[in-house]
């Protein structure tokens, strides 16, 4: 991204400002609330085409948001390839039966049993995308000279929750898969060894008859959440 020595401070007025009066943003954020407790995780796809323009609207999102020392150690792979979703989803699976079979431990699979998962991973063929999330360990130079990134877990969260935002707001709807490890990602996509998959998104439409667990509309309280000092 960068070439050494290139980049330097300098100031900018602020060149978008959002602010409106107090009833407005409180509309505002309570709109926006309201817009994502629609959000929900879905396991259930229809296969029908989503257009390429939306999915990198999506990501163009994801690439907005804040990071460490402005570095943003991420990149997003969208797949729509048939044959690459069916290599994903063979080997997800088989890390799946893995940890369903006892690689979890008793309490993790009795903590994911009213969510009604299991080692079978349909969706990662019936979803008209994947959006696999890299993290990238350290970043490289223009000319090819290695510097550290900052806050990379964190940084990389902050988008992924820009993209699941996004996904939401465009009418589609997604899937967090964890891989674990599927080293095979990076080369299955180019990306370079210091690059880490850390996020699968599945992406699109929801089934006619899709479903979700109702464990899942369980959310915690705001008076659970949050704490206010005045």
């Amino acid at each position: 991204m960068y070439r050494s020595g290139e980049i330097e401070y300098r100031a900018l007025p602020l060149p978008d400002r959002v602010q409106v009066p107090p009833e407005q943003s409180r509309a505002q954020a309570e709109a926006f609330r309201d817009r994502m407790a629609r959000r929900h995780s879905v396991r259930d796809f229809a296969p029908d085409p989503v257009p390429e323009a939306v999915i990198a609207a999506c990501i163009a999102t994801a690439g907005g948001a804040p990071s460490g020392a402005n570095h943003q150690p991420w990149h997003f792979a969208a797949i729509a390839d048939p044959a690459m979703k069916a290599r994903i989803r063979e080997a997800a699976e088989e890390e799946e039966r893995a940890f369903y079979s006892g690689g979890a431990g008793d309490e993790w699979l009795a903590a994911l049993e009213p969510i009604g998962t299991g080692a079978e991973k349909p969706h990662l063929e019936i979803a008209p995308w994947l959006i696999v999330v890299f993290a990238q360990r350290y970043g490289i130079t223009q000319d090819g000279a290695r510097y550290k990134n900052y806050y990379v877990p964190e940084s990389v969260g902050i988008a992924t929750g820009f993209l699941i935002a996004a996904i939401h707001h465009a009418g589609l709807v997604c899937l967090t898969h964890t891989p674990n490890p599927m080293k095979f990602l990076g080369p299955l996509c180019g990306r370079p060894e210091h690059e880490k998959p850390v996020m699968i998104l599945p992406v699109g439409y929801p089934a006619a008859d899709a479903t979700v667990p109702a464990a899942a509309k369980m959310k915690k309280p705001l008076d659970e959440i949050m704490t206010v000092f005045r």
